[in-house]
């Protein structure tokens, strides 16, 4: 892929990314590390947050990991504080734990329901009430990783539409509360991206991803690097002035509606 921003870009800056050990946000964890950022890592497993944290030292990164639930509160403020002590006030935050499952609404428990908002919701509420603290005031950038369920009903995905719209609130509801401080609060709506696990899940009936494919004015799916590129602007000087914003990049798959998710 063509060089897109400059070498050093994120020299002396700081990051910690949410859901960092994998897809999408891995991804990312790696573009601001190969742009001169320090970052920290965090998710549930350690297992995991090891293999992150070795992957991105490999490539010649400052890294550092975190593992914690984000479902929990003061995992999440003791993960925080630890990756501001390691490695000073964090610029730019990265909000990207998710759940997932397809399951339609009556063939879903209520505790297969909470799970999801309780992951995807409640632990973007707690990432980012917690990082507040920690954050570089003015200057901080924060971005939720959200998804196109939020807008675009989707069969067997009811739990995620409802967790991720409340998301995309919350980015526009803490970019009004946190403007004054100069933190700003963007949202990214990710498409169909290839490589990931909510793909795979989503796509893993036969012809799906051919279905899809045709569903996107593009005519392909997204590429990981495509969104950390993205989230590389969105976080840089250059989107200074932008704030409360939900980001799509799909291609130009929501234009056409939730067509291409729907059984035939």
């Amino acid at each position: 892929m063509a060089r897109v921003f400059r070498d050093g870009l994120f020299e002396g800056r700081t990051a910690f990314i949410a859901g960092g050990t994998s897809g999408i946000n891995l991804g990312i964890a790696e573009r601001f590390a190969e742009l001169g950022a320090a970052v920290t890592v965090a998710s549930r497993s350690p297992d995991k947050v090891d293999a992150a944290v070795g992957q991105l030292q490999a490539r010649g990164a400052r890294a550092f990991g975190q593992a914690c639930d984000v479902r929990e509160y003061d995992a999440v403020a003791a993960a925080l504080g630890a990756a501001a002590a390691h490695f000073g006030p964090i610029d730019m935050l990265v909000s990207g734990a998710a759940g997932n499952f397809v399951a339609r609404a009556l063939d879903m428990s209520a505790k297969g329901f909470r799970t999801v908002v309780d992951i995807d919701l409640l632990g973007t509420f707690n990432v980012l009430r917690a990082a507040h603290a920690h954050l570089r005031k003015p200057g901080a950038a924060i971005v939720n990783i959200s998804a196109p369920q939020a807008y675009m009903p989707m069969p067997g995905q009811s739990h995620v539409g409802a967790a991720k719209a409340g998301v995309d609130m919350l980015t526009r509801n803490l970019a009004v509360e946190w403007g004054r401080d100069g933190i700003r609060v963007v949202s990214i709506v990710p498409g169909p991206i290839d490589d990931t696990e909510g793909m795979r899940r989503l796509g893993a009936a036969p012809g799906a991803r051919e279905k899809l494919e045709r569903s996107i004015p593009l005519g392909r799916y997204g590429r990981k690097a495509e969104i950390a590129d993205l989230a590389v602007f969105l976080c840089s000087d250059a989107a200074q002035y932008v704030t409360g914003a939900v980001v799509v990049c799909d291609g130009g798959q929501s234009l056409l509606g939730s067509h291409g998710f729907l059984p035939d």
